[in-house]
Formats: C-alpha cells, sequence, structure tokens
C-alpha cells in the first residue's frame, strides 16, 4: 500500500522534528515549568500524558481531563504545539475539544486493532497528525495495520514511532530497540517519517545520548524525549526523564546526519547497514553469554547428579532441528552446524570447568 502523506513540519529545514515533555501531566505548576524551560530548546511539540495506561492497577493512571487545560495553557502562554496519548474514542473527543494540535496512538493501543479503529473512527476527517507508536511486542504487522487504519480514515500527516519492544530476561534496555524492525518498515514506506522515542527504549537517563545518535545515524526524521523539572520525584517512569537543562546539553551533542540528496532514506547506505550488523552482532554475543551460563548450571546440575558431560541423543536432536529450521532462514546446513558444534564445544567447556 502506497501512502499518501502530507509534511507534519516544515520541511525546508534540516533539523530533526522534535519532541520533549514529561511523561505525565501532574500539575499545572510542573506542566508550564517543564515547556518553560523548553521554548528555547526548537522543539516541535510539547508531550504530556494525560490518560496512563499502566501494566498493573494502582500506578498512577494520569490526570485525565483537567491535564488537557494545563496543555492548552502550555500554547497560550509559550506558543508551542502540544500532543497527548489517546487510546480510545472518548479521548479522542476530548483532546480535540481543547484544541491539542497532535495526537500519538501508544504501544499498548497499536496491539489491539480494535482499539486503532476505534480511533480511526473517531478522528476520521480531521486535519491532525497523527503519531503511531509500534506495538509492544515486535510484530511489524500490527505497526503498518495501525498506520494504515489511520491512513484509510483521511489522516495524512502520520508518522511512526519507534519505542522498543518488550522482551523477556535482562536486558540493557527497557524496551530492545530491534532496529532491524523500525528499518524494514521506512524500506516499506520510505516516505513515512519514524522518530525515536529514546525515553522508552532505554529505561534510564545514562543512554539517552548513545541511542538517540544512535538514531540520528539511522536517519531517522526525529526524537521523543521525557523531560521533568524534578525527575527523581516524578510520578512515572522516573529514572528515564531528564531535567530540560539536561535535554539541552544532550541536543548540543547529537550529531545530525546528512542524509543523501537523492535517496533521503539512504537505508542502503554501506555506513548504515555495518551499523546495523555492529548491533547485530552484539545482541548475538549477548544471547552466547547466557547461553554459557546456562551452560554452568547444566554442569553444576550434571556434577551432583554424577551425569556425562555428553548426551549424544540430546546433542543429535539439537542439530538435526536446527539444521531444518535454518534451512527456512535460508542458512545452509554446512554453516549450521558448523556454528553449533562450536558453541556446542564452548558449551563443553564451560561444563568442564564447573565439573572439574
Amino acid at each position: 500500500m502506497t501512502l499518501e502523506l502530507k509534511p507534519i513540519v516544515n520541511t525546508t529545514r534540516k533539523r530533526p522534528i522534535l519532541i520533549a515533555g514529561p511523561c505525565s501531566a501532574e500539575s499545572e505548576a510542573q506542566v508550564l515549568e517543564t515547556a518553560k524551560g523548553l521554548i528555547d530548546h526548537q522543539i516541535d511539540f510539547f508531550r504530556a500524558g494525560i490518560w496512563k495506561p499502566r501494566t498493573r492497577p494502582n500506578s498512577f493512571e494520569g490526570v485525565g481531563t483537567i491535564g488537557l487545560k494545563w496543555l492548552k495553557q502550555v500554547k497560550k502562554e509559550f506558543g508551542l504545539k502540544v500532543i497527548t496519548e489517546v487510546a480510545n474514542q472518548q479521548h479522542v473527543y476530548q483532546a480535540l475539544k481543547y484544541g491539542i494540535d497532535a495526537l500519538w496512538i501508544g504501544a499498548r493501543t497499536t496491539v489491539n486493532p480494535f482499539s486503532v479503529q476505534e480511533i480511526a473512527d473517531a478522528i476520521e476527517g480531521v486535519d491532525i497528525p497523527v503519531f503511531i507508536k509500534n506495538p509492544i511486542n515486535p510484530d511489524l504487522n500490527l505497526w503498518i495495520g495501525a498506520i494504515e487504519r489511520m491512513h484509510k480514515a483521511g489522516i495524512h500527516q502520520i508518522a511512526a514511532i519507534h519505542r522498543g519492544f518488550s522482551s523477556y530476561g535482562n536486558s540493557n534496555y527497557r524496551n530492545a530497540p530491534m532496529w532491524q524492525i523500525p528499518i524494514e518498515l521506512k524500506r516499506q514506506f520510505p516516505d513515512l517519517p519514524i522518530i525515536c522515542d529514546n525515553s522508552h527504549i532505554c529505561g534510564r537517563r545514562d543512554t539517552l545520548q548513545r541511542v538517540a545518535q544512535k538514531a540520528m545515524d539511522l536517519n531517522f526524521e526525529g526524537l521523543m524525549t521525557e523531560t521533568h523539572p524534578d525527575p527523581d520525584q516524578a510520578w512515572s517512569d522516573a529514572k528515564q526523564q531528564i531535567k530540560p537543562s539536561t535535554y539541552k546539553d544532550m541536543m548540543k551533542r547529537i550529531i545530525y546526519r546528512n542524509p543523501n540528496a537523492i535517496d533521503t532514506v539512504s537505508l542502503q547506505d554501506l555506513d548504515d547497514l555495518r551499523l546495523e550488523i555492529d548491533h547485530l552482532d552484539n545482541e548475538l554475543l549477548d544471547l552466547l553469554g547466557k547461553r554459557m551460563m546456562i551452560a554452568d548450571d547444566i554442569g553444576q546440575y550434571k556434577k551432583c547428579n554424577n551425569m556425562a558431560i555428553l548426551q549424544p541423543s540430546r546433542w543429535e536432536e539439537i542439530l538435526k532441528l536446527a539444521i531444518q529450521k535454518g534451512a527456512k532462514k535460508g542458512l545452509s546446513e554446512q554453516f549450521i552446524a558448523s556454528f553449533l558444534k562450536a558453541v556446542h564445544q564452548e558449551s563443553i567447556n564451560h561444563q568442564e570447568k564447573v565439573m572439574n
């Protein structure tokens, strides 16, 4: 499907689309203080969550409609465009009533086509930018489906927000970026702007700049970063928020890459591809490290139960199944066998150290 899109901001400028503001609107004073701290930073939209879909009950779930009045005051006092998250039909109606300039659909909503369609029906015929976050699970088709539903409703100012994906186990990220997914989205829809939500990918302050730079290196069109006048006291997502002054310093250090004048996507550029391979290699190394930790545990179990390290039938089963799966992914039998044999030998080495 080809998307007919209109620019969300002035396309003559060279800098990215910038969205900043608190994770949640907590009070009028907090919202206005944050906005005041950002007015000199050339942001395009001031963000604040009014309704907060939380993972578990009894968490702060947003101040509700009263927060829209505070965003309206931000527009009046500082001349900033404002954006907030909507998750259902009533959210859309309330946001439009208070003159909100743009809307975003959150990850927990994008994952549900029924909810996305409800929002699309509510917004049909309205000329307003809509930003769509990736679903919480790494499902590209769900993300595309949400984008297509908005476009079908007559929305032509659309952008995607890459906020990372939920993954099981320990990670350096709150939400694994899985950069290959937004890159594939851009390949399929070259004119679709992609904004990196580095706050939700990182989940902590110390890695915000690195992830933001990675997004710029991959020619993403913008950044969404959470800011708060007193981050440690924030009512939601305190660890990933930064002060407006810190945001200013971070943005000064970001290097904006100059995309190819002919192909603004530039996803085929060798440097971009190498960056992606570096990221995947790091993920592979992390997974292999975790695998060997499990091998250590297995070695301890075998030691306690006086079991032999090598279990031929188990190894044969693993190898046979992996070759079958690898063939479906275009990987040769020779490569799978060589790779797994090396991994298996390393696993044996770890178990030997534990047992002896």
